[in-house]
């Protein structure tokens, strides 16, 4: 049996399903990509560093996903933890202009599916979509990929109660990402 209050996880749940209950750390689907990219961008991220906003890359994400689908979903908010879209057909959709980052992108999309499930009880089915590419993927959560959930948020809460970022690790990622100038500056 575990001790609720040292696992992350449940300290999570806990709180998530009491609605009088402070969350112990902040979740947001971001965080999970940021966890799979950059460790150290996760860290930058948790302390509320902005970022440049109007970097190629985001613009690009931000153009795809703003007009893609406009006409079929819509957005939700849900116990303003998360920020989901959902398709006419009940699908929880993710958007990507690329999928080159689908890992990260895959497990955002599994954290909302979990939040779904395992605090307000909704089953629901995912939908991972590439529209430049005209791919789409469809997302489920099983007991595996909820495990993947679960050892995420343990990984992400690790990494942000760090005292300092993680080293600077050179990745292909590193010429396009926000924090570049900073986080080699630093």
């Amino acid at each position: 049996m575990t001790d609720s209050s040292a696992d992350p996880v449940d300290r999570f749940l806990d709180a998530a399903r009491d609605e009088t209950a402070e969350l112990p750390f902040r979740l947001t689907g971001v965080m999970f990509q940021y966890y799979v990219v950059c460790e150290r961008e996760l860290w930058f991220l948790s302390r509320d560093v902005e970022i440049d906003r109007d970097t190629p890359a985001i613009v690009r994400g931000s153009d795809v996903d703003d007009s893609a689908y406009a006409d079929k979903r819509r957005d939700v908010r849900v116990d303003g933890i998360i920020a989901i879209d959902v398709l006419d057909s009940g699908e929880i959709l993710e958007v990507k202009p690329s999928s080159s980052m689908t890992e990260p992108a895959r497990l955002q999309l599994l954290f909302y599916l979990w939040y779904l499930d395992r605090v307000t009880g909704v089953e629901k089915t995912g939908v991972l979509a590439h529209p430049t590419e005209k791919r789409r993927e469809t997302i489920e959560l099983t007991p595996e990929t909820s495990a993947e959930v679960e050892s995420a948020i343990r990984g992400i809460r690790e990494v942000v109660s760090a005292e300092s970022p993680p080293p600077a690790e050179e990745k292909p990622v590193c010429d396009s990402c926000a924090y570049h100038d900073f986080c080699w500056s630093c």
